[in-house]
């Protein structure tokens, strides 16, 4: 087990890839209503131009802080060092490589949906039948997926690093934070219970000093 992997916030981004199938079933549903208004081609760079485009645009310069939940975050001066670490791997290539990966996927995914949509169009017979109104809510559902994809995937490669690399990574400017990382919401100066964040706080450290001490043999 890796010292940071004790960083909570780094498993609850994690938990939203479980939000992506639901937010791509919505997705769906919502381009089955209705009959078309424009060519397919047009109605679907619409949903995938909204959709994907504000999302890998923030993960390119303005990463996602992790350290928030829903509409509040973590003022950037309440972050400790190795949480600022952490930060600093979302600033990498590597993560603006997964990012343009993922919206390659999503893009491939937003097709099928569309294709497949048709074959779902009875099961949105109970919504109002107003095509735009259903672009609109898909564009939204599909954006939402994208958002949740996203930053999860950027989680899942920041947990592969090694604990050496992530120790060799220094924490990123505090000064630096608020200009360049996405902070949703109102800034608050805890989140998480306090019996929680010292807990994620005391086990790199128990870890670190696990691993000096010597085994002793029989």
């Amino acid at each position: 087990m890796r010292s940071f992997w004790s960083e909570p916030f780094l498993w609850i981004h994690l938990a939203g890839l479980a939000a992506v199938p639901i937010c791509l079933e919505a997705c769906c549903l919502f381009l089955a209503v209705g009959d078309p208004v424009s060519p397919g081609w047009v109605e679907m760079s619409l949903v995938a131009v909204v959709g994907i485009a504000p999302v890998l645009w923030m993960q390119w310069s303005r990463p996602f802080s992790i350290f928030s939940i829903l509409a509040v975050a973590m003022k950037p001066e309440q972050l400790t060092d190795e949480q600022r670490c952490l930060l600093s791997q979302f600033k990498t290539s590597g993560n603006k490589f997964i990012a343009g990966a993922a919206a390659v996927f999503m893009l491939g995914l937003l097709w099928l949906l569309y294709q497949t949509a048709p074959l779902v169009a009875s099961k949105a017979a109970f919504l109002p039948q107003w095509r735009l109104a259903g672009l609109l809510a898909a564009t939204l559902a599909f954006l939402a997926g994208n958002l949740f994809l996203q930053v999860s995937l950027s989680v899942a490669r920041v947990l592969f690093i090694s604990e050496a690399a992530f120790w060799a990574t220094p924490p990123y400017p505090l000064e630096r934070i608020c200009q360049e990382f996405t902070i949703p919401g109102l800034q608050v100066n805890q989140i998480l219970p306090a019996e929680i964040s010292q807990a994620s706080a005391k086990m790199p450290a128990e870890l670190e000093s696990a691993k000096r001490e010597p085994v002793s043999s029989d």
